[in-house]
């Protein structure tokens, strides 16, 4: 028995084409329907499981499916208009941030929250509705709430508008400090790429986006010396490495005019990855809590300990401001620490091992001693 063909529910016209059969969820089976007239594409099963409007009319099934239709596709089509128009505006206030000055991390951090905020249902221009989906953010730390709240801020600012943004304020606290056997194990474990980056950072005390900006033409193999380009206003220096670190970046390709061309955000991807693998080859999980930052909190440490100058210690991080160095004062108490001893009975042997990092402190027949915390 040949089944008669319903009526488009968009156009009324009865000229339809058979489009196979639809499956459905209890295993039986509708007949799907294109309509020659208007190329709307139904099932009999949309038509016959609605309402009517008025509880009889099979045509008044058909209109409310359609209606039910329509209604969804304005939602859907007002939903992506929504998120292109949030796009749009999050692209208006990266290029305002960049003709501002603003640095490239700023930027990528404070277009991402906002992103994020955005997604989670608050509407970028008005403001309560930012500060009610901080506020529910529970997975979200304080701090990353406080940068929530100046990315907005600045959003405001660009529109010439101004709130009063919810009192977020992180606590500060003492940095991770690892031992030097600990940065060691870690370098050592790492690729050649890594390893020589890792080895900077320590020498150094710069900031990972400083070394990683590192040319070619700011090492002075000769001497010694690497200049490091600033950011987050800080100062330029030149500071002296070790020969082991020249050893290490002469095996890298001077193909480019980078030291380490490439992403630093893959490249970290790529850190993270090896650095579980050691700590777990070590058993030792304090390796995980290394991040390329925490080179440059061991590096300040160990200075200010050997040298009690904090003017010094304000130098070599490039620090402006004095009150950002004084946290290195108060961070590791070292009296029960254990040392590498080593002696030296020329002036060579001395010198050799006052460049490894090691401090003399005292002679007895004849002999230098020296020693270097582990």
């Amino acid at each position: 028995m040949q089944v008669a063909a319903p009526a488009c529910p968009e156009c009324g016209s009865t000229s339809l084409y058979r489009d196979g059969l639809r499956y459905l969820a209890d295993g039986s089976q509708t007949q799907r329907w294109l309509c020659r007239n208007c190329g709307y594409r139904f099932s009999e099963s949309s038509l016959n499981s609605c309402r009517t409007k008025n509880g009889s009319d099979a045509h008044g099934k058909k209109v409310l499916a359609v209606e039910v239709q329509r209604e969804s596709g304005k939602w859907a089509a007002g939903a992506t208009e929504q998120a292109a128009h949030v796009k749009g505006v999050l692209v208006q206030f990266m290029w305002w941030m960049k003709k501002e000055g603003y640095a490239e991390n700023t930027i990528t951090r404070r277009v991402k929250l906002l992103s994020v905020l955005a997604k989670r249902g608050a509407s970028l221009f008005e403001p309560e509705s930012v500060k009610e989906v901080i506020a529910k953010q529970d997975c979200w730390n304080v701090k990353t709430k406080e940068l929530a709240v100046e990315a907005y801020s600045c959003f405001l600012k660009m529109l010439g508008k101004s709130w009063s943004p919810p009192k977020y304020k992180a606590v500060r606290k003492l940095p991770f400090i690892p031992t030097e056997q600990e940065l060691d194990q870690l370098i050592a474990g790492c690729n050649r790429k890594t390893a020589a980056f890792l080895q900077l950072l320590k020498e150094t005390g710069a900031r990972c986006g400083e070394a990683w900006r590192l040319k070619w033409i700011d090492i002075d193999f000769q001497n010694k010396i690497v200049k490091i380009t600033p950011e987050k206003g800080g100062e330029p220096r030149a500071i002296k490495i070790s020969d082991k670190l020249v050893s290490m970046l002469n095996t890298l390709p001077k193909s480019q005019p980078e030291v380490f061309p490439g992403s630093l955000r893959h490249f970290a991807r790529g850190f993270r990855s090896q650095r579980v693998k050691i700590a777990s080859k070590l058993q030792n999980p304090r390796i995980n809590n290394i991040t390329f930052h925490t080179f440059r909190h061991w590096k300040a440490t160990m200075e200010y300990y050997k040298t009690k100058d904090i003017l010094h210690v304000m130098k070599l991080l490039g620090h402006r401001n004095i009150n950002n160095t004084l946290l290195y004062t108060q961070l590791v108490n070292f009296e029960n620490n254990e040392y590498h001893v080593a002696t030296a009975k020329t002036v060579e042997e001395a010198c050799k091992l006052v460049e490894a990092g090691f401090e003399y402190v005292t002679e007895m027949d004849g002999i230098k001693i020296f020693r270097k915390r582990k």
